[in-house]
């Protein structure tokens, strides 16, 4: 049977508690973004290549866009006077501050292309101007920068017009499939844009230099990591009701058998069980780690990198509880305007709560183990979407619950 699942994104939630400045709590758990919670069932990521590696100024020029890497380190003003550009273009076009200190690796796109660098004598490179003319008739493109790399110290490479010490000619062009350059909106996340995309939001980090907490801002440019091989797809599922074999009705024109029911016999006296000394045992729910958030059979189980969560069958308007004491780290809406309760435990665990409506707590607030939070939405199948976090990492809810 196939139940409709809405996973939270992992990068969206390490961002909403990691307390960002600049985004709101919609923003940080991917309401509004494809993919995010609310969005279509999760496929599996496919394979993709490394991304190239940048020229000595560290330019990656595609032919429809160029894009600066970070050095460790780097403001932005920095990166606009390595690649001569102004700061202030530079910052403004990628909705930064121009004395932002960026993360290495990370990637600001360039509002016009630049020309490549300069070899001096020693073989130091250089910024030019991003108007400098091309001067370049023997050599072109890709073997020219190769010239320049391998060249050896005190060397210099002339070209018709230039001088003895210097030499322009464009930036090298990538070769290959061009990345798709993604411009971030409100209310997107790394993770809702790597499900949009069919990429793991690790590959999406690496190509852009995202900080540990996976932070992305209004404005910012993206290159989205290049597939290498076609992505696996989930396996199908039959919808309610479909493979099932009808059972023939009975029919009106023949009375069904008459039942035979059999003799009663009279019941043997039963001796009285012993009273058990309940002080001894412990029930199975006071003994796990977790409370169970709602009563109810697991319609869908938890599966790395496909589902982060379990989904809990239950009625509409069941109380919702918090699987362990601790306090409402943050309370958000998905697309659809449905609440998200996040609840932060000791010992560096986290549990998410989705599909709920009827809130009893706010942010902020301190809860007890067992304690209604809220009641499960009306849906169909109405359920509760839970899941358990240690860090950044979603983990097998059924370790805490079991």
């Amino acid at each position: 049977m196939r139940h409709p699942l809405r996973s939270v994104a992992l990068g969206a939630l390490v961002v909403a508690l990691g307390a960002c400045g600049e985004q709101s709590p919609l923003e940080m758990f991917g309401g509004g973004g494809a993919g995010g919670y609310g969005g279509a069932e999760t496929t599996r990521a496919a394979t993709v290549a490394p991304r190239p590696d940048p020229d000595a100024r560290g330019i990656i020029s595609y032919p429809s866009y160029q894009m600066a890497v970070a050095r460790r380190g780097d403001t932005v003003g920095a990166v606009a006077q390595r690649v001569g550009l102004p700061a202030q273009e530079l910052a403004d076009y990628n909705g930064v501050p121009q004395d932002a200190v960026m993360n290495p690796g990370a990637v600001l796109a360039l509002p016009r292309r630049v020309a490549a660098s300069s070899v001096g004598a020693g073989g130091q490179t250089g910024a030019i101007s991003a108007a400098a003319p091309v001067q370049v008739t023997t050599l072109a493109g890709n073997a020219i920068d190769r010239a320049e790399s391998n060249a050896p110290a005190g060397a210099t490479i002339s070209a018709p017009g230039a001088t003895p010490t210097q030499v322009s000619a464009p930036a090298q062009m990538q070769t290959g499939q061009e990345p798709v350059r993604h411009r971030v909106q409100r209310g997107e996340t790394a993770y809702s844009i790597a499900r949009r995309y069919n990429v793991s939001v690790s590959d999406l980090a690496s190509w852009n230099g995202l900080s540990g907490n996976l932070t992305v801002r209004e404005g910012q440019f993206l290159m989205i990591p290049v597939a290498v091989g076609a992505a696996p797809q989930p396996a199908a599922v039959s919808r309610p009701g479909e493979g099932s074999p009808t059972p023939t009705p009975p029919s009106a024109a023949k009375p069904l058998p008459q039942e035979e029911k059999p003799a009663a016999a009279k019941p043997e006296p039963e001796a009285t069980p012993a009273s058990p000394k309940m002080d001894q045992f412990a029930s199975e729910e006071s003994a796990a780690q977790m409370a169970r958030p709602v009563a109810g059979s697991v319609i869908r189980d938890f599966a790395k990198g496909k589902n982060d969560g379990i989904d809990i069958s239950a009625p509409a308007g069941a109380a919702v509880k918090a699987a362990d004491s601790g306090t409402v780290a943050a309370i958000t809406q998905d697309t659809d305007q449905v609440p998200i309760i996040v609840i932060r435990h000791s010992g560096g665990l986290l549990t998410v709560y989705a599909n709920v409506d009827q809130l009893e707590v706010q942010k902020g607030d301190t809860v007890s183990r067992g304690q209604t939070i809220a009641k499960v939405r009306a849906a169909s199948p109405s359920f509760l979407h839970f899941e358990v976090r240690k860090g950044v990492e979603a983990v097998d809810p059924g370790t805490y619950l079991n």
